[in-house]
């Protein structure tokens, strides 16, 4: 009996020590409040749902439009401008006339070439008939069969350039306004008009080199122009250049873009989007559930239990508000999103769902 008190006291006295009498009836709480048996009550937390909706991978830059196709007419003979096809600002289509040089001179040799070549296959027949009769050799029927090509050929030549006194248009598009007028004279290094293409046309984006891995053609661009308020333009990129541009140190991005109307113009400046990738499923969560924790990224995931476990996680896409997670949570999964730098592994949590407003939701 005396030996049983002495070690009551005893016991009495380590528990005064520490000041942390023990309750009678109860034990300690583990570390880790919340575990099973504990005395910690649950933690009131803010969760919002994981999202599963469609997300856009998207590369922004500005650069501006351009035509297909731009060329300066020039003429290929030399000679005055006796009539103008046009007016300034036109549509064209392919092939059609746009100006006419004088071509009186060029008549007249297309003329007297025509009357050559007659003499000369005058003189072949002639000399094929004297080979019948042994009267000429062969060398006369070949000099003469020369003499008649050659005229052909002259002949020739002369009507191409009578033809090309008419400047047709290469292509369909707009004319700009012309350079010279009726009674000047022109050859081949004077400008007479622009002719541009109008549908379809060319957006050039540039955008910074660190994309250079996932930017190809056949990616989706979207772009508007300041000219045209609330309106998107979307194409297909057909050209990316392969050398990066110095000293913005980008990388030129050509799409093509269809143009009925002719709203687009050359020159307008461009700001698009390049969509490099497109997930229908994705996982997507407000900002307030990412943890950045040395060097790593984590979200808090309420179980069906209501207990707290904290998951690393992958983030992809990020918008105002919201960020995509490709990896560490699944659409449906609850986050905590208020209240979570409290919370430890394992405990439990009393979830009160909170919305966030549609307008900040991913693309």
């Amino acid at each position: 009996m005396a030996m049983l008190l002495v070690l009551t006291a005893a016991a009495c006295g380590r528990d005064e020590a520490q000041g942390q009498p023990a309750p009678r009836g109860e034990s300690k709480a583990p570390a880790g409040g919340g575990a099973p048996g504990g005395n910690r009550p649950p933690m009131p937390v803010d969760v919002a749902v994981v999202r599963g909706q469609r997300v856009e991978e998207v590369i922004t830059g500005t650069g501006q439009v351009e035509a297909v196709q731009s060329v300066q007419l020039r003429p290929e003979v030399e000679g005055r401008i006796v009539e103008v096809l046009f007016n300034d600002g036109q549509r064209v289509a392919e092939g059609d006339s746009l100006f006419r040089v004088d071509d009186a001179e060029l008549r007249a040799q297309v003329t007297r070439a025509e009357a050559e070549r007659d003499l000369a296959a005058q003189n072949l027949a002639r000399q094929r008939q004297l080979m019948q009769s042994q009267s000429a050799t062969t060398s006369d029927l070949e000099q003469a069969e020369a003499t008649a090509r050659g005229s052909q050929a002259s002949l020739d030549l002369l009507k191409l350039r009578l033809d090309r006194t008419i400047v047709r248009a290469p292509f369909g598009g707009v004319v700009g306004a012309r350079r010279v007028s009726v009674g000047d004279f022109v050859n081949s290094q004077t400008q007479l008009v622009t002719l541009q293409t109008v549908s379809p046309m060319r957006v050039v984006i540039d955008v910074p080199e660190r994309y250079a891995e996932v930017l190809r053609t056949g990616l989706r661009i979207v772009f508007t122009v300041a000219a045209l308020r609330n309106r998107e333009f979307i194409g297909t990129v057909d050209f990316v250049d392969p050398v990066v541009r110095q000293p913005g140190r980008t990388i030129a991005v050509r799409g093509v873009v269809q143009n009925p109307r002719g709203e687009l113009q050359p020159g307008m400046f461009a700001e698009g989007r390049l969509i490099a990738a497109v997930r229908e499923n994705a996982a997507v969560v407000p900002e307030d559930a990412i943890l950045p924790l040395q060097g790593r990224t984590y979200t808090w995931v309420i179980t069906d239990s209501n207990r707290a476990t904290r998951r690393p996680v992958q983030v992809g896409v990020r918008t105002p508000g919201f960020a995509e997670l490709l990896s560490g949570a699944r659409p449906g999964e609850r986050v905590v999103v208020g209240g979570l730098e409290r919370l430890t592994e394992g405990a439990t949590v009393v979830p009160r769902l909170v919305e966030r407003a549609d307008t900040a939701r991913a693309r």
